[in-house]
């Protein structure tokens, strides 16, 4: 079989479930795909239970007709090995496979995320399933990457994970003095002799109110560590029996953005390319999406990632599940494009009839009609793309700004018994990326291993936990005349969870050029003013109190005890500057603190002045320049060409200096002159 030719171009489509229709709603599918320019489909994802109906047995004829009639058409496949929920057949015939939860119950068979990543009846039985399905398809035409799997998620607590977990520990640190000093296991008498004694934390060992209620901050730092090493080696088990069938086809597997439980950074490496499950909440500021976006670029050093999944119009799984407006799926795809997607896929093509997502959106409704509203958005969308062609495929973004986003230092903070469990790592992160990005500034999220060099600023909040050579490597970047920013509980613990036995901000206090002695937190009702120049900001949660050591006051405490002493600090190092910020500014505060930053390096963007504008920017593989505007108000944006420039979308060419308007909810694509 050979494939019908294809335009190089973004791969557009999305999940599809043809096993759940008859043959008459496939032939309608595939009409309507072309009407709306569907060129790709992920199909697989949960038919484990079809594809091996018992242990001994398995039948691939319905897949076989989905991907020869893709390949027939001109469409290409991301196909799913198919193992994220499992047969019942299987949790049946071996219970051990079943997860054991937080609580210490053992499941029985039901929902999805169901599988221990222990148990080596999963294992077997999903790599076999894995090699079956690389061993039939790796050279069909349709064929355009394996999608691992499905949203990797889910701790298990049973005596399998348990054995497991203390082989891990053996490996990691080898001796049980050196598990029992990184532990600090001294404290209540919990000092092991035994390996064998150590427990998985879980409701009935080391954990109260919850799993953020530890004991031991060690012991669960460690677990989280150890989840996301078994499910990665799931993830590796798999791959290796895709690729001793099939050596080239690329293999990924969907992940979901700031997902908390998994870190994502130590499954990068193991990834053809990224892509990632986009579902934001519908009222969420436009730069929470972006962040999330930009930090699945910075797992591949940059590289493209894939939109594997977002709703076309509204989720299913929330308490409340608003409706995406008119306009709204256009922008958000074309957002996603801009932060760096190389595909724009949809969950799912056609609504399911019956479960828990019968009224997940979807491109194709319930009727199989072409003429909603739904429909015809993803049409035009489709027939955009189409316009774009391969443009924007492989096109990188020329950050000179990066943004540090570490899974430990997430952990660490909010497993911690004080100073506040009010504190969260994702708000604080994603309030200086949004400063950055609303002014203009084109933003990398990277790993704390990241090479530095490429940047002129880097911003490091609530970097709590500071691991090998970091400290150093953020030293380097004033020195050469660069700006390093942390913030209020920094620095605090080491790779272990343990406290520096220095002056706080530990390894970064020479950089900021302060020392901090005491710390006052409070309920989020209380507020601090803080005067920054001539603008009044608030400040809430967190108040360290801060000794300057070569480090001088921009702004200072209005009130309290500690009233007149610095809140915000600057210290020259080097040829640049490190910014301490001791405590958590109101979203005004922070812009007028990375403005300033952004000031010093030339980095304001040229539409800075606009607010609801955003910009991002993506080099081709051939150095061509592309300016992504993106309007998210309900108004016109009135413009100014900064350069000459052409709207791929449009056509439309601008000369420098040349005014032009942006709809509301608009986008344009600029290629520059």
């Amino acid at each position: 079989m050979t494939a019908a030719p294809r335009t190089p171009k973004i791969p557009y489509g999305g999940d599809y479930n043809p096993e759940q229709w008859p043959q008459e709603v496939w032939d309608e599918d595939h009409r309507l795909f072309d009407r709306a320019g569907i060129d790709t489909l992920t199909v697989g994802v949960f038919s484990w239970s079809l594809t091996q109906p018992a242990e001994d047995t398995y039948d691939l004829t319905v897949l076989d007709r989905i991907l020869d009639r893709a390949a027939d058409e001109g469409r290409q496949v991301c196909l799913a090995t198919g193992t994220a929920a499992l047969p019942p057949w299987l949790a049946k015939r071996y219970p051990e496979v079943n997860r054991t939860d937080f609580e210490g119950r053992r499941h029985r068979y039901g929902q999805r995320h169901n599988f221990c990543p222990s148990a080596p009846a999963y294992r077997k039985a999903a790599t076999a399933l894995a090699s079956r399905l690389a061993e039939r398809y790796a050279a069909h035409p349709a064929l355009l990457a394996w999608h691992i799997n499905n949203e990797y998620g889910g701790a298990c607590y049973c005596d399998l994970c348990a054995a497991a977990f203390r082989d891990w520990l053996r490996d990691r640190h080898g001796t049980l003095d050196a598990l029992n000093d990184a532990w600090c296991t001294t404290f209540w008498s919990h000092r092991y002799t035994d390996f064998d004694e150590i427990e998985p934390p879980n409701a009935l060992t080391e954990h109260w109110r919850g799993p953020d209620h530890t004991a031991f901050q060690g012991i669960t730092l460690d677990y989280h560590r150890f989840i996301t090493d078994a499910l990665l080696g799931c993830f590796l088990a798999e791959k290796d029996a895709i690729r001793a069938q099939d050596p080239d086809t690329p293999v990924t597997t969907n992940f979901m953005g700031m997902f908390r439980p998994l870190d994502y950074h130590r499954w990068a490496p193991h990834l053809d390319f990224a892509s990632w499950d986009s579902y934001p909440p519908l009222d969420a500021t436009p730069t929470w999406p972006a962040l999330a976006h930009d930090l699945m670029r910075g797992l591949k050093d940059g590289a493209p990632f894939w939109l594997m999944e977002q709703t076309p119009s509204t989720t299913a799984c929330r308490d409340v599940n608003p409706l995406r407006r008119p306009g709204k799926l256009r922008l958000a795809t074309f957002q996603a494009i801009a932060h760096g997607a190389d595909a724009a896929l949809y969950f799912q093509m056609r609504a399911a009839r019956g479960a828990c997502e019968k009224y997940h959106g979807a491109v194709i409704g319930h009727a199989g009609r072409d003429d909603t509203r739904v429909f015809r958005e993803v049409a035009e969308l489709g027939r955009e793309l189409g316009l774009l062609g391969d443009t924007t495929l492989g096109a990188r973004t020329p950050a000179r700004t990066a943004l540090l986003f570490d899974w430990d230092s997430w952990w660490a903070l909010e497993i911690s018994d004080g100073p506040s469990r009010l504190v969260r790592y994702q708000e604080v992160v994603h309030a200086y990326y949004r400063a950055a990005r609303e002014a203009g500034a084109d933003v990398d999220v990277v790993p704390v291993t990241a090479d530095l060099t490429p940047y002129a600023v880097v911003l490091a909040p609530v970097l709590h936990m500071v691991k090998g050579d970091l400290a150093a490597r953020l030293e380097a970047v004033t020195q050469r005349g660069g700006t390093v920013l942390a913030t209020f509980l920094s620095g605090r613990v080491d790779e272990h969870d343990r406290a520096f036995l220095t002056d706080v901000p530990g390894p970064l206090a020479p950089l900021m050029g302060i020392r901090v002695d005491e710390w006052d937190t409070r309920p989020q009702d209380v507020v601090q003013p803080i005067e920054l120049g001539e603008s009044h900001t608030e400040a809430r949660l967190v108040f360290e109190l801060v000794l300057p050591r070569g480090a001088e006051p921009v702004a200072v405490y209005g009130a309290d005890f500690y009233a007149g002493t610095p809140a915000v600090t600057r210290h020259r190092h080097g040829e640049g500057e490190a910014w301490y910020v001791a405590t958590a500014l109101d979203q005004p505060g922070v812009d007028w603190v990375v403005r300033r930053i952004l000031t010093r390096h030339g980095l304001l963007g040229p539409y800075a002045g606009h607010p609801g504008l955003e910009t991002a920017t993506r080099t081709t593989p051939d150095g061509t320049r592309l300016l992504f505007l993106l309007n998210h108000t309900p108004d016109p944006a009135h413009l100014t060409a900064h350069t000459t420039a052409t709207d791929l979308l449009t056509g439309q060419r601008f000369e420098k200096g040349e005014p032009f308007s942006l709809d509301p909810l608009g986008t344009a694509v600029l290629r520059l002159q």
